[in-house]
């Protein structure tokens, strides 16, 4: 399988393009994910043979573009093992899935008084949205550090989860780190608190397999662009009493049942959650995008991406001056390092590597408090795919000792 995985760089056009009249080396997977022929053909052909709004029409393409629409709901609980598929809500992205829940249940059950924990790992997705509602409520927004080997310190989630404690928010997998936090167990201690669990599986969603009723979480969200699929698509899984529970928080078209001049009654969930013209084509191409994944296997995609990192990390951990943000361990890294090279701000590097044709990211990745925690402003992160292979990493670890001799010399 893993062999079948290298030849399927014909199913990506953009991995021929040339970037400074350098063969392009795509390196920004955790960012978004390039995205295949056959879901973009899935995509094309929707919009080419039965584009119509869902929900509205009574003739024949509409019924054809609900059905869709419907099925991939239906086929997106499958894939992370939810109850069914009324628990599967449709955003435009993790963000949008994540301040659903903040500004719906989070008002709902959050008080004055009351804790909200997070870690310092999380993306501002899942930062800023309980910070707001923390300030909005008169609540107090607590972090869980991290270990001396830059892991989640569960001791000390054990000591700041208490009874007070009504929402915890975690990501699975950090965005810069790439350590995958023990999910199942962490639900287990939030529920003996009698509080909630959110999680942010942006970047888990591409890497393993998911099951939320075996994790046991309370909501769970993710994009669709970080697998394959397009931009502009998210989804919310919500255990269904809690979705039942929630107001809506837009409104409009789709997501009512009944409209008078004073009173208006909502739609059950998930549709109460979805006002407006959805994102139509969006969602085929998830639907796309998963079915290419489960094809691919998500366990044989795992495995490449891991083969390729304990490639990398020895390679880079052997230039001098490199320091690596993270676990030592390949296999802890869910595709992702984050690094810095002494005397060279993450930008320098990302640009000097951007002109001999490899593309990463540089910044603080949406994760300030997070890097103040590392004492770094930035890093520069590379994130591999399946499409990416064993020589790309020796090429990656050999431009980075180009650019630091060039910096190095121009110093």
């Amino acid at each position: 399988m893993i062999n079948y995985l290298q030849n399927l760089t014909q199913d990506f056009p953009i991995l021929k393009k040339k970037i400074n009249g350098e063969p392009l080396l795509y390196l920004d997977n955790a960012a978004t994910s390039q995205t295949p022929t056959p879901v973009l053909k899935q995509i094309r052909a929707f919009y080419q043979n039965e584009n119509a709004n869902v929900h509205r029409g009574v003739y024949t393409l509409a019924n054809q573009a609900t059905e869709k629409y419907e099925r991939v709901r239906e086929q997106v609980a499958a894939f992370i093992h939810a109850p069914n598929a009324e628990t599967i809500v449709y955003t435009r992205s993790t963000t949008e899935s994540l301040n659903l829940v903040a500004s719906s249940f989070g008002n709902l059950v959050v008080q004055k008084g009351d804790e909200i924990l997070i870690t310092i790992m999380e993306h501002h997705s899942n930062l800023i949205p309980w910070q707001q509602l923390a300030k909005r409520k008169g609540a107090t927004l607590k972090y869980v550090e991290l270990t001396s080997d830059q892991t989640l310190d569960m001791a000390d989630l054990r000591a700041k989860l208490t009874s007070r404690t009504k929402i915890v928010a975690i990501t699975q997998t950090s965005n810069v780190l790439g350590v995958t936090n023990p999910i199942k167990i962490i639900a287990r201690l939030v529920h003996e608190q009698h509080a909630y669990l959110v999680v942010d599986a942006a970047q888990a969603i591409p890497h393993q397999t998911i099951d939320v009723s075996d994790l046991n979480v309370d909501f769970l969200a993710f994009s669709g662009h970080k697998m394959l699929g397009p931009t502009g698509i998210g989804v919310l899984y919500g255990k269904a009493g809690l979705l039942a529970a929630m107001p809506p928080i837009q409104y409009g078209g789709e997501m009512i049942a009944s409209v008078s001049r004073t009173e208006a009654k909502w739609q059950n969930a998930p549709w109460k959650f979805e006002a407006g013209t959805p994102n139509i084509g969006g969602v085929i191409g998830l639907g796309a995008a998963i079915s290419y994944y489960q094809k691919l296997g998500v366990a044989e995609v795992r495995q490449k991406e891991t083969q390729l990192m304990a490639s990398l990390l020895p390679q880079l951990q052997a230039i001098p001056g490199v320091t690596i943000y993270g676990s030592p361990k390949p296999a802890e890294h869910a595709g992702i390092v984050s690094f810095n090279v002494a005397n060279i701000h993450p930008h320098d590097m990302a640009t000097g590597l951007d002109m001999l044709g490899i593309e990463v990211r540089a910044g603080h990745h949406c994760a300030q408090p997070l890097m103040a925690a590392l004492g770094v402003s930035a890093t520069v992160r590379a994130s591999v795919s399946f499409y990416n292979a064993s020589e790309d990493m020796e090429r990656f670890a050999w431009s980075v000792e180009r650019v630091k001799e060039f910096f190095e010399r121009e110093s």
